[in-house]
């Protein structure tokens, strides 16, 4: 481990030399790169160069133990060791955790898709509730989101809807909540007071940029119409709507959001892509379903993941045994609490599968 972080503050160092070059601050495209692997290291040497200070600390702190014959002196010198020490093993585990192989799709901005499942009406109105909870999010991290498509039940419910979110590390969060929803409550239309379950879908897919699928014509059906809303009636009078038909998967997009047809051709691109992007991920980690049994990671988006029990105020993240009595400020957004915990316990069984290899 100490061989690769030598490597990398000698790559460090490179990399904060050649930012100085005129060529380099000349060429924008390698500028950018050189910025990105800059922030990329920054963490890691940071904590490696806090790590050999400590070392050194030990050092000196145990010379001076043997040299030191004033009593005050040393017991400084035993707080400053004692310290030092505790310091050390923590920055040992905080090294490990930043050399763990990093998923190459934590930068992405990401597509999200909601769907209503078992519960109709009343899973539909949770599926928007969710939505708002996303934004909410998304807001308190300063991320932007953007609806590619939606459709609504008639009563203020999403049968289904997609939108994407923009921001550095958006991925290396939200994709924690690919999975089950499920909802424990008494719906506005049941008469009985009885608590009803219901489930929605979330689907979270790390937005795929043009070199990362190519898209061939032939493959697709470009399809125009008018837009309409609720009920079926013209909302727009211009054949605004785009329906895109991929052939090889079967894949149908449609949207609809936006009053200019070319823009809505883009926004159906871009969730055609993602979709095509995920499809080949999933190729990758059904290969690799061994290594994936350890981890957190995205889940499958059949499995079960948490439950929202409206009656008692709580929520429970089902892969980790998390529960927190905070559905309140939850559905408002305040979701770091379960993602920094789904986090750490990837981290930790990512760490355990490593050692088990050694």
């Amino acid at each position: 481990m100490f061989d690769k972080l030598e490597d990398l503050l000698i790559r460090y160092e490179e990399i904060m030399g050649e930012l100085q070059e005129p060529d380099v601050v000349n060429d924008q495209s390698r500028f950018r790169k050189l910025m990105k692997e800059q922030n990329d290291l920054t963490p890691i040497v940071e904590a490696y160069k806090e790590y050999k200070n400590c070392k050194q600390n030990i050092e000196d702190s145990l010379s001076l133990l043997e040299e030191e014959s004033d009593e005050e002196m040393k017991e400084l010198a035993k707080e400053e060791l004692s310290e030092s020490k505790k310091r050390v093993e923590e920055l040992e585990q905080e090294l490990k955790i930043l050399l763990l192989p990093k998923d190459p799709n934590d930068d992405k901005n990401v597509i999200v898709e909601i769907r209503a499942g078992a519960g109709g009406d009343e899973a539909a109105l949770f599926a928007a509730e969710i939505y708002r909870m996303y934004v909410h999010y998304a807001d308190s991290r300063r991320w932007k989101t953007e609806m590619i498509s939606l459709n609504e039940n008639g009563i203020g419910g999403f049968k289904e809807v997609v939108f994407m979110i923009t921001g550095q590390g958006a991925y290396s969060r939200m994709k924690y909540e690919s999975g089950v929803h499920r909802v424990q409550r008494v719906p506005e239309t049941e008469s009985g007071g009885r608590i009803h379950t219901s489930t929605i879908t979330v689907a979270v897919m790390p937005e795929a940029e043009e070199v990362d699928v190519v898209i061939d014509e032939k493959d697709i059906r470009i399809d125009v119409m008018r837009a309409s809303g609720n009920g079926g009636q013209c909302v727009n009078t211009t054949d605004s709507a785009v329906r895109l038909t991929h052939y090889p998967t079967g894949i149908v997009i449609y949207s609809q959001t936006e009053k200019s047809q070319l823009q809505n051709k883009e926004k159906a691109f871009r969730l055609l892509r993602s979709k095509l992007y995920e499809l080949e991920l999933e190729k990758q980690q059904s290969a690799e379903a061994e290594a994936r049994r350890s981890q957190i990671g995205t889940g499958d988006r059949s499995e079960k993941i948490r439950t929202y029990n409206f009656p008692q105020g709580r929520v429970t993240d089902h892969r980790i045994k998390l529960t927190l009595h905070k559905l309140d400020s939850i559905m408002n957004g305040d979701l770091d609490e379960i993602i920094d915990s789904l986090i750490a316990a990837d981290q930790a069984a990512k760490l355990a599968s490593m050692n088990e290899a050694v």
